[in-house]
């Protein structure tokens, strides 16, 4: 991609002013490109989530240790479970803010390999 392509690109999508914060990174992982992996993550997670509760629910009802000790683990496997979307989100999250920064340079190196070629 040249340069000018790529200058044009950073001036339409992005605002410097509202660049660092949770609510434009949020509203960048709700926009309409991201919608199915967004989708997705909130249908995994609520499976997790309800596989926890329904772990829970029967960890309590159980009367045999056995049966306890099983529910627990189910518990815990859907929590950790839970836990690892989560941290893939948060990372969906920053990777739109990484590639933002990756275009940043790729302009200040286009700029430089212009400046020294005069």
């Amino acid at each position: 991609m040249n340069t000018p392509n790529i200058q044009k690109m950073m001036d339409d999508m992005y605002d410097d002013s509202r660049e660092g914060t949770i609510r434009s990174m949020m509203g960048e992982f709700y926009s309409r490109r991201m919608r199915s992996t967004a989708v997705l993550i909130w249908i995994v997670g609520l499976a997790f989530l309800i596989g926890a509760i329904l772990c829970a629910v029967a960890f309590f009802r159980a009367d045999q240790t056995r049966d306890q000790i099983l529910y627990a683990t189910g518990f815990l496997a859907f929590v950790n479970l839970l836990v690892l979307v989560k941290a893939f989100a948060w990372q969906m999250v920053h990777r739109n803010s990484l590639a933002r920064e990756i275009k940043r340079l790729e302009i200040r190196i286009a700029e430089l390999a212009k400046s020294l070629d005069k």
